[in-house]
């Protein structure tokens, strides 16, 4: 395929994203992604951060498989997610389960630093060279647990996490800042919720579950 099919294939991903807001309208307590995030997915060459043999049906919306049993997240999961997170580009943005990478070019084109945690390395090795390669110079990636965070870099304005855990880790609580906001997958296998969690100022949090999801579990060793 040429960059023009790609750049069609990308435009029409992003339609069907809008469709599929605006039909979870009432669940999300939105209508619409922000430009800013459909814009930025219409920049990112997804099929970049799948398996080749994947390449052609990566612009489908449906999660695709990447290997050691995880998947990429279907597009419109990843811009709920970073639109419900709403990045700008004055953060700092930790993200955990980097995966091939795709979400964290994603953050890395509206936020100002990424610092990424995945636990296979085998990912992290992959997403590092990709995203440098693509020209992602604001990414930071280690191998780690990631329900442990990233203490060094913290307080984040904001943390996503990309696989599910039944309770919130309190290390990424510990490392949001006041006025931060997370958002993760939250819940058992069989009950998962799309979950924001907002730090006030005093440091409470304040949690609102949106709609249902199934993620892979978040490995940890904690």
């Amino acid at each position: 395929m040429t960059e023009q099919h790609l750049a069609v294939l990308r435009r029409h991903m992003v339609e069907l994203i809008a469709i599929h807001v605006d039909l979870s309208s009432e669940e999300l307590g939105r209508d619409r992604i922000s430009d800013r995030v459909l814009e930025a997915m219409l920049r990112i060459p997804r099929h970049l951060f799948v398996p080749s043999p994947l390449a052609s049906v990566a612009y489908q919306d449906s999660p695709l498989p990447i290997g050691f049993g995880k998947t990429i997240s279907q597009p419109f999961m990843a811009a709920i997610m970073t639109d419900l997170l709403g990045p700008e580009r004055q953060h700092k943005v930790l993200e955990i389960g980097t995966g091939l990478g795709y979400q964290a070019a994603l953050l890395a084109e509206l936020a100002g630093r990424v610092w990424s945690v995945e636990v296979v390395e085998e990912f992290a090795g992959a997403a590092e060279v990709l995203l440098d390669q693509i020209g992602y110079s604001n990414v930071v990636i280690r191998v780690g647990d990631g329900a442990r965070g990233w203490a060094e870099h913290a307080p984040y304005d904001k943390i996503m996490v990309t696989a599910a855990a039944e309770r919130p880790p309190q290390p990424l609580l510990d490392q949001l800042k006041p006025g931060g906001r997370m958002v993760l997958p939250l819940g058992p296998d069989d009950a998962q919720r799309l979950t924001v969690m907002d730090k006030d100022d005093a440091g409470r949090v304040h949690t609102a579950q949106l709609i249902p999801v199934r993620f892979s579990k978040l490995e940890t060793l904690l």
